[in-house]
């Protein structure tokens, strides 16, 4: 007879357990107790809950699984960036990255192990997406990286960025359900205001966190401000070109007020002339922007792109500020071990 597999007791809600446990005949509150144990207090095992009985938790352990993301390799930059790769219960492997400085202890998570959308410059691009990413298993990439911030920098997190692996919005549903715990009290309670998801561009999707009234902020991966040249490097523009984009963009400002950002690679010869900044600062004043992060390319073995000199940065840069835009430049960091910008692609 075929031994159906156990459900993941993190996927039930508190209305759930509190069903499961009067249905075993214990008292309603167990559910809070144990919701607590696997949300704020992150237990990985039934046996870590000590303010249950012995029997109480071999039942649940009878019941459910448990599974949780594990750490499989980490690797320390010269910067201080501490990049990992997360091993799933299913035996994927999906990367994660902490980057410090002396006000900020970021984490930057993925949603997708590998990426369905084949953006040229970006090594995860070039790998097939797997699957989606459980809710849960965010939830840990975060409390695997805040773990890593104490410890070495005596500090908790401050920010999370979706930068990592996979578009978040084509998992839409976990991305949303994760930064729910993360931001709930009753899981890391931190502030959505400090958590940014970052897209390629699936504008029927950026609507829809507009209508569902989002309180995080949200990154274009914009790289290119016309839209033969993003065609080019991002064949999701087929399909989400510039023009609804920026309508969507628009709606979902209106609807939220939520700070929006664009992201901007510079490529040697592609997109770093005058010209490009001129298209780029048109386009900037059709969406209520609140900044432009000019992002250093990190070349990867599998693309052709290499990084302009420092004199066309600051030229493309400089152009920006006198046409009054809000720009940062976003120097990279953790290069020295793969863990920069668009170079996560499960290297040990």
């Amino acid at each position: 007879m075929l031994k159906l597999a156990k459900k993941n007791i993190r996927q039930l809600s508190k209305e759930e357990l509190e069903q499961y446990f009067e249905g075993i005949g214990e008292k309603k509150f167990r559910a809070k107790q144990v919701y607590e144990w696997l949300w704020a207090k992150q237990a990985h095992r039934f046996e870590d809950m000590t303010n249950l009985s012995k029997d109480l938790r071999n039942k649940m352990e009878e019941h459910f699984s448990l599974p949780a993301l594990k750490v499989d390799t980490t690797q320390f930059s010269a910067d201080g960036t501490i990049k990992s790769r997360f091993r799933t219960v299913d035996g994927h492997l999906v990367e994660g990255v902490l980057i410090p400085t002396d006000e900020r202890k970021t984490a930057c998570v993925s949603s997708q192990i590998g990426c369905s959308l084949s953006c040229k410059f970006c090594a995860t691009g070039y790998m097939d997406r797997k699957r989606n990413l459980e809710f849960d298993e965010i939830y840990d990439e975060v409390v695997l990286i805040n773990k890593q911030s104490e410890e070495a920098y005596g500090k908790k997190l401050t920010n999370i960025v979706f930068m990592g692996m996979g578009e978040p919005l084509l998992n839409y549903k976990n991305v949303l359900k994760a930064i729910e715990m993360i931001s709930s009290p009753e899981g890391l309670g931190m502030s959505p205001r400090r958590i940014t998801v970052s897209t390629a561009g699936v504008a029927k999707m950026i609507r829809q966190l507009g209508d569902d009234k989002v309180r995080f902020k949200l990154a274009l991966s914009l790289h290119a401000a016309n839209d033969a040249k993003r065609h080019e490097i991002m064949p999701i523009n087929d399909t989400n070109n510039i023009k609804s984009l920026v309508e969507a963009l628009n709606y979902f400002y209106q609807q939220t007020g939520n700070e929006i950002t664009f992201e901007y690679i510079l490529f040697k010869d592609f997109n770093d002339s005058l010209q490009d900044a001129d298209e780029l600062v048109k386009l900037y004043r059709k969406v209520p922007v609140d900044l432009i992060n000019i992002i250093e390319y990190n070349p990867i073995d599998l693309a052709a792109f290499e990084k302009p000199d420092e004199d066309k940065t600051m030229a493309f840069m400089h152009y920006l500020e006198k046409q009054r835009v809000n720009v940062r430049l976003r120097r990279s960091r953790g290069k020295d071990i793969d863990a920069a910008c668009g170079q996560l692609a499960n290297k040990g």
